[in-house]
């Protein structure tokens, strides 16, 4: 399948190995596990739980950054069982797959779940779709709401954000 080529998202639909590399990348790497911006343990890249479902503690020992890419396909697998069924009728090109499965991994099924771009899919509207994604540009900077495109503090929560965006449009054009 090119990568503007729609196909219906199925239940077995799969974000690609240039999916997870997309993710991982923008994620960054650590091998011991650390608190995130909100207080939740993570490690890898970005992963909050392991493989079995337990969630990652503190005093966990370190781990490859093979092991942090199995974290992340199994976190994202996982996800994928929400997010597939939440697409039913809706046709996705593998980018287009990619990117939301990438907002759902870091923002969670619940936030894509309620989404605008859920919304506009399923009202056949793409490009508003990808357009939705530049809401999602706020974080909290010592526990102040901040646009990250003006704030410096988050600007990497707003880079991420444009790319996708690029990255969604770019499949639509």
């Amino acid at each position: 399948m090119s990568n503007k080529t729609k196909i219906a998202v199925l239940l077995t639909s799969m974000v690609s190995s240039g999916g997870v590399l997309w993710t991982s990348g923008y994620e960054g790497w650590r091998s011991k596990p650390y608190y995130d911006t909100g207080r939740v343990v993570t490690q890898g890249f970005g992963s909050t739980v392991k493989p079995d479902g337990s969630k990652i503690k503190i005093t966990d020992k370190p781990i490859t950054q093979k092991q942090g890419l199995e974290y992340l396909k199994v976190h994202m697998a996982k996800d994928a069982k929400v997010f597939n069924k939440s697409l039913s009728g809706v046709k996705l090109s593998q980018n287009e797959y990619d990117v939301y499965m990438d907002f759902t991994y870091q923002f969670g099924t619940g936030a894509w779940s309620s989404s605008k771009m859920l919304a506009n899919l399923k009202q056949g509207k793409y490009v508003q779709a990808c357009k939705s994604l530049e809401a999602w540009r706020f974080s909290r900077v010592q526990g102040k709401k901040v646009d990250c495109r003006i704030n410096r503090g988050c600007a990497g929560v707003w880079n991420r954000q444009h790319a996708r965006m690029q990255k969604c449009l770019g499949a639509n054009a």
